[in-house]
């Protein structure tokens, strides 16, 4: 187990740390994107949505789900502006939300192949 042999508080390096963490709203944010992430349904969509946009008929095929399944993933991923939708007709298609969704896949995806 790592453990301090001395009980010591580098006060100045805790100071500079505390000070440049986010507060805890952003905090809870970012963890929900990864409880989010997390879930193995919901990342097989985000990863066919790296391929560019899909309607939820696509999707299901793709994920080998129902329609309906998929539409509840997505409603959660869309929520927390994982996704985004935009309606043709009857049809609504789905992409990722920004760059930063699509880095933050990619970094996770090359530290998984690492």
């Amino acid at each position: 187990m790592d453990l301090c042999t001395d009980k010591c508080i580098h006060e100045v390096e805790v100071a500079k740390t505390l000070k440049s963490l986010p507060a805890q709203e952003e905090i809870v944010e970012m963890a929900e994107i990864f409880k989010a992430l997390s879930d193995p349904s919901r990342l097989k969509i985000v990863l066919a949505l790296l391929n560019g946009e899909h309607c939820v008929c696509d999707i299901a095929a793709i994920c080998h789900q129902t329609e309906s399944a998929i539409s509840h993933q997505l409603r959660i991923l869309r929520t927390l502006k994982i996704v985004k939708n935009k309606r043709e007709g009857k049809i609504v298609y789905y992409t990722l939300d920004d760059d930063h969704v699509i880095s933050l896949i990619h970094m996770s995806l090359a530290h998984v192949k690492h």
